[in-house]
């Protein structure tokens, strides 16, 4: 695909996708000699050597369609955050609000105790500091952080509260995968946000949007519109995370190379996965590697029923490190099944009649989240099975302070992306997981278990537990 035929397609998905509205193109992307526009890597903050981080919420003015400015929030930057890197052992945390509102900063795939995970209980009051002292303790995968108020995590994400994590134990080398961030690594925030007719970025949703999930007209990628990544010629790594508020991603090349999976939520596969497809919902993150060592300027798309553009790369003069797959990993996938100690069934459930009648319109097993009541006493050590079922649409349901193993989606066997270790996977219908809950949590800081379509999370789709 050209980048005229790329610019059609933007303007074909305007047309034929739901949420996605053609008011603009991607004219960075233009025929002749526009410059192209380079997609920048966001700040990276290596907390190694230190064993320190240190976050600030700052609020900001964005332009992000370089148009008018939009009021936005980020750590440390006016939209998003730093991507961090850490490692296993002590870190201490220190989280500032500025902002005029409290947050949180929870550890979206973090195996770290219910007091230091961040959730709803743990708020940052306006002007104030939170500093766990956390130890991590987990093997190497690409986690997040996003604030995680009650009833206002769905804005406060959506305006930028949220960054990326990669957990390392330093042996990518001795695996033979590019590491080199923002050079044959790069980390993929991938996010609609919906911009009126004048450019500025707006969250104002209607009933169906809380409804369905709140959808943009515009994708941005770390935070930037109409940018192309430019790789080295041979083995690039994708780190891909779904930090938007309500879409589901089906990604793929528009030359049908394919994504090598590597790894998923929780950790490295076995072995890569050659994938023609790979589908990400809300919370989810997924690492795969990408052949770019031939010619061609290949766009990653979504939605092949009704395609549209992600991200333009192309390639530059230089040869990558890697120049080929690794046939192996070392991620090791334990199974669980044969420890079960209990089995819980979970409804994830919503109505349009509740939200109608001005009642519960979003609930877990018939009850809208209550932040004084546990729903679950888990104990510390066992392994549960869990059933998930869904109603009316799929949803993405995410397990705070644990790995889980997917066993079955709708009595078959899971899909490729779901084979490895998950905190988030997307409900359609009835998910069997497995997991072992190895993390206390008290009834002071529970866990919590949701639905990541922000807007269902926000309006009652949530529930908690302890483990001790």
């Amino acid at each position: 695909m050209n980048r005229r035929q790329f610019l059609s397609s933007a303007g074909v998905a305007a047309i034929g996708v739901a949420g996605l509205t053609g008011f603009s193109t991607l004219q960075t992307l233009g025929a002749g000699n526009t410059p192209m526009k380079r997609l920048a890597m966001l700040l990276l903050m290596d907390t190694r050597s230190t064993g320190r981080l240190s976050l600030s919420t700052v609020a900001g003015n964005s332009s992000l369609l370089g148009g008018p400015v939009t009021r936005t929030a980020g750590f440390n930057q006016s939209y998003l955050g730093p991507t961090i890197i850490m490692q296993n052992g002590p870190l201490g945390i220190n989280v500032h609000n500025t902002l005029d509102e409290p947050i949180t900063t929870h550890w979206h795939g973090l195996m770290v105790p219910g007091e230091h995970d961040g959730g709803p209980h743990l708020a940052i009051r306006s002007g104030g500091r939170w500093k766990p002292d956390v130890n991590i303790s987990q093997p190497s995968a690409t986690a997040w952080y996003h604030s995680h108020i009650h009833g206002r995590t769905a804005p406060q994400v959506y305006y930028g509260l949220a960054g990326a994590i990669h957990v390392t134990d330093g042996r990518d080398d001795y695996r033979g995968l590019p590491a080199e961030y923002g050079v044959d690594d790069l980390t993929l925030i991938l996010q609609d946000r919906r911009f009126d007719r004048s450019g500025r970025m707006v969250y104002a949703p209607s009933m169906m949007d809380r409804m369905q999930g709140f959808v943009g007209n515009r994708i941005l990628v770390n935070g930037q519109a109409d940018t192309t990544a430019v790789v080295p010629r041979g083995i690039v790594r994708l780190r891909l995370l779904n930090a938007s508020n309500a879409r589901t991603y089906n990604l793929y090349f528009d030359d049908t190379r394919p994504l090598h999976l590597i790894a998923t939520d929780g950790g490295y596969l076995p072995a890569p996965v050659g994938l023609d497809m790979l589908r990400l919902s809300p919370g989810e993150r997924a690492e795969v590697l990408v052949d770019f060592s031939g010619a061609g300027a290949p766009v990653l798309m979504s939605d092949p029923q009704q395609a549209y553009g992600v991200l333009q790369f192309a390639t530059d003069d230089t040869t990558a490190r890697i120049v080929k797959i690794p046939p192996s990993l070392d991620g090791q996938l334990s199974d669980l099944a044969g420890s079960v100690t209990r089995t819980r069934n979970i409804s994830l459930d919503m109505g349009m009649g509740g939200m109608m009648m001005g009642g519960g319109a979003f609930a877990i097993n018939g009850r809208p989240f209550d932040m004084g009541r546990i729903d679950f006493e888990v104990d510390l050590g066992s392994v549960e099975r869990w059933l998930v079922r869904s109603t009316m649409i799929a949803h993405p349901f995410h397990v705070h302070g644990v790995r889980f193993r997917v066993v079955s989606e709708n009595g078959r066997p899971p899909r490729p992306e779901n084979t490895g270790w998950k905190d988030t996977v997307l409900v359609k219908g009835e998910t069997e997981i497995v997991a072992r809950f190895d993390q206390p949590a008290s009834t002071s800081s529970p866990y919590m278990f949701h639905c990541h379509i922000l807007e269902h999370e926000d309006a009652g789709m949530m529930a908690q537990f302890t483990v001790s």
